[in-house]
């Protein structure tokens, strides 16, 4: 990605820890103590880990997040409380190779219990276009921000790999906090049968989809579109916020034309300006498919299933599904 990121001194978190720098932000946007509670104290690095640690944590767990509310979690730089705090949690809850500046915090501190989704379930490389006739494009040049080959993070975006995550969650919840391994299971499989019915609703309401191919400025979905046979065609590639050249604009029109596309979307975390742009010159509208990497007064919904939920009603939408 070509946003800037440090991670600060190992130093400065000790020096941090000295002073009583003791808060990190809390995934409803509070404030709270990460470590030394009487509960299961889990660091999650952004809202969709902190999401499932909530969930499959229950009553028994305590969870921060590292990325505030409304922030762009590509661009996380960790402060010192926060790396003095992830010491002293139980858990960290993380997704490797989304936010450099966590994976280093996580490698070089001491918890105990370190969960990496991305190794719960598959990737795959995308790059700007991805799903279901995505493999008729192999000569497809990716975008300039040399991510196209990378592999793709958005893991959480397809419910059947989030639940595999999830199980691999509670598993590991389980292990270290052995005294409530039965709620964690319990609530594991509470989650992954919601899981599973989102997975039908998606499945179903897709179906009929008249065009199968939708155009967004990041692209983050590219794992949903493969699970439910659809393109993805981004402006940007993994970095929402590379700006796309006129050549790849130009590209776009010419596609939405072609395979009656009707709505660009964009995402709540970063700028509309490319989308609007795109779809002005196209004649097109916009709307909003959401990838869940942040909660705001902005998201269509109060959490990861609601959210998903108008992300599906869109997508019907722009999709001519019945």
């Amino acid at each position: 990605m070509n946003v800037r990121r440090r991670l600060i001194s190992a130093a400065a978190a000790t020096a941090a820890t000295a002073l009583g720098l003791a808060t990190l932000t809390a995934c409803g946007g509070d404030t709270a103590a990460a470590g030394d509670t009487d509960k299961f104290d889990v660091v999650a690095s952004f809202y969709p880990m902190a999401f499932l640690a909530e969930r499959i944590g229950g009553d028994h767990a305590h969870v921060t997040s590292l990325t505030q509310p409304g922030q762009e979690p590509h661009d996380l730089e960790i402060s010192a409380r926060q790396t003095a705090r992830l010491q002293e949690s139980d858990a960290v809850l993380y997704l490797k190779n989304l936010q450099p500046s966590v994976d280093e915090a996580v490698a070089q501190s001491g918890v105990r219990t370190k969960i990496d989704a991305a190794s719960l379930t598959s990737l795959e490389k995308h790059g700007n276009e991805v799903g279901g006739h995505a493999a008729e494009h192999d000569d497809h040049e990716g975008s300039d921000d040399g991510e196209s080959s990378g592999l793709d993070p958005h893991i959480w975006l397809d419910p059947v790999r989030y639940a595999q995550v999830a199980e691999g969650v509670g598993a590991a919840f389980a292990k270290a906090d052995p005294g409530h391994a039965a709620d964690y299971r319990k609530n594991t499989a509470d989650l992954v049968r919601q899981l599973d019915a989102l997975n039908t609703e998606f499945r179903t309401g897709l179906a009929t989809a008249r065009s199968k191919v939708f155009l967004t400025t990041h692209a983050a979905f590219g794992y949903l579109a493969e699970r439910y046979g659809l393109t993805e065609e981004a402006i940007n590639g993994l970095d929402p916020e590379s700006e796309p050249s006129a050549a790849r604009v130009k590209e776009l029109e010419k596609l939405a034309k072609a395979d009656g596309v009707t709505t660009v979307f964009y995402e709540t975390l970063v700028s509309d300006k490319t989308a609007k742009t795109v779809a002005k010159d196209a004649g097109l509208r916009t709307d909003v498919l959401d990838p869940i990497e942040g909660i705001t007064k902005k998201s269509r919904g109060q959490d990861y299933l609601q959210v998903m939920r108008a992300n599906l009603t869109a997508l019907k939408t722009a999709l001519g599904a019945k």
